[in-house]
């Protein structure tokens, strides 16, 4: 296979001399094409010797080739390693201001992406939005790792290993060398997904998310809330912007950035988060209601702070029950009709259960989509420890179509992967369900 491993100019380019090794020593004819930055880490010699090819950063080289032009037909994959916020901003653009960029501009095969970067800026709204750009429009951008970067500081946005990629890489390619290992099949099982998600299964559609906890107040200072971050909420709006969808994403209290890309409206309270669902109902195809809802308020919200007594009697607080707005939206459908007219297509409701002596958290989960009658309950059990504010989950979606004594898969790995696999349940039931009007 012809590879194309461009090496963008940051610190991780030493990575990228393992990762070509691997290629080559795979049987792959490897053309490196290094940013001008990137040599200041990594030399053409070094890129040379060890592909056995000329290197260039220029379209001023070889131009009796049309370099720029070639390179990109021929490949039949394009890897970018490391791919620094600055060259996934360019790639996003359109900018060809080197060979690299001319390269990705003119490629016929797929395109992959493995970031590395400093948190900040991975997780900048900037960088975010290329990201989904990038992916709505075909490209393969792998989640970074976590880990030490440069300095003494550590979080998500190192480059993956090189194997990971080598691995990820070939299975975005449908390549495998020989038998296929265990790393390589699970590589290509996560990129059959994004794949299918990145060829636009949502395209045209409009998805609304509800994500984050709401805050009930109780005087001007204090409110009743709960430990949701919002970061599953958030990792959804991204799987569904990658898959091609319009995205209304409501946020209560987030404690992590809202998705660049997506139309945001914000509430605070779970009657302030009602009225929203309620109008962006109507004109959404896909409504998953991930936010943490507060099931009762306070019955009074204090004009000024509540204060200690002097007598040492305590304040009572009365709380009143909050509107089932899942299952509203779900009444509201069924009002609407059948056809065009009883929108959203799919609603997807969010159970954080804890089990007991009862039942399980299994059970209370069929239990509550019954109730509900939502289209897919996306079911986890939650603790101090558990799911809030946490980077991996597990989760089983639950359908009304189970059989008796179903055993749903559990799914788990990082939020970004859940919210991808709901996005293929949500896709295929769009597909099944109203496949006269996709758009």
């Amino acid at each position: 296979m012809r590879i194309v491993l461009g090496v963008g100019g940051g610190i991780a380019a030493y990575k990228s001399a393992s990762l070509l090794r691997l290629f080559t020593e795979a049987g792959h004819s490897v053309q490196v094409i290094p940013t001008e930055a990137s040599t200041r880490f990594v030399g053409i010699a070094t890129w040379e010797a060890l592909s056995g090819h000329p290197v260039s950063t220029s379209v001023f080289d070889a131009v009796d080739t049309v370099n720029h032009v070639r390179l990109g037909h021929e490949a039949d994959l394009i890897v970018v390693a490391p791919a620094t916020a600055d060259l996934l901003a360019k790639a996003a653009a359109g900018l060809a201001s080197d060979l690299l960029t001319n390269t990705l501009l003119m490629a016929r095969g797929p395109v992959f992406f493995a970031p590395a970067m400093h948190t900040e800026m991975w997780n900048h709204p900037a960088t975010r939005a290329n990201v989904a750009t990038l992916r709505s429009r075909g490209a393969i951008v792998m989640e970074p790792a976590s880990g030490r970067l440069t300095g003494k500081d550590s979080g998500p946005g190192r480059l993956p290993d090189p194997e990971d990629i080598f691995a990820a890489a070939l299975a975005a390619a449908g390549a495998t060398d020989g038998e296929a290992t265990d790393a390589e099949k699970s590589a290509a099982e996560i990129m059959d997904r994004d794949t299918s998600l990145n060829s636009g299964r949502l395209a045209g559609r409009t998805v609304t998310v509800t994500a984050g906890g709401t805050r009930e107040p109780l005087d001007p200072v204090r409110f009743l809330g709960n430990r949701s971050s919002g970061k599953q909420g958030a990792a959804i709006a991204e799987a569904a912007l990658a898959a091609g969808a319009r995205v209304r994403f409501i946020a209560a209290h987030m404690e992590v950035p809202v998705p660049a890309g997506v139309e945001l409206v914000q509430v605070e309270t779970a009657l302030e988060l009602r009225d929203a669902v309620h109008q962006a109902a109507a004109g959404t195809d896909v409504l998953v209601m991930s936010a943490a809802v507060a099931d009762f308020r306070p019955g009074e919200n204090a004009d000024t702070k509540i204060k200690k007594r002097d007598d040492g009697t305590d304040p009572v607080i009365t709380l009143v029950r909050n509107p089932d707005i899942l299952r509203e939206a779900v009444l509201h459908r069924a009002e609407a009709g059948t056809g065009a007219s009883a929108r959203p297509f799919v609603i997807v409701g969010f159970a954080a259960e804890t089990g007991d002596g009862s039942a399980s958290v299994l059970e209370y989960g069929r239990r509550k989509l019954e109730r509900k009658g939502c289209d897919l309950l996306v079911l986890n059990q939650v603790g101090r420890s558990l799911v809030f504010g946490q980077d991996n989950t597990e989760v089983r979606i639950l359908s009304p179509q189970d059989g008796p004594g179903f055993e749903p898969e559990a799914i788990s790995g990082s939020k970004a992967d859940v919210a991808r696999r709901l996005m293929e349940r949500i896709a295929d039931h769009l597909d099944a369900a109203v496949p006269s009007i996709k758009q």
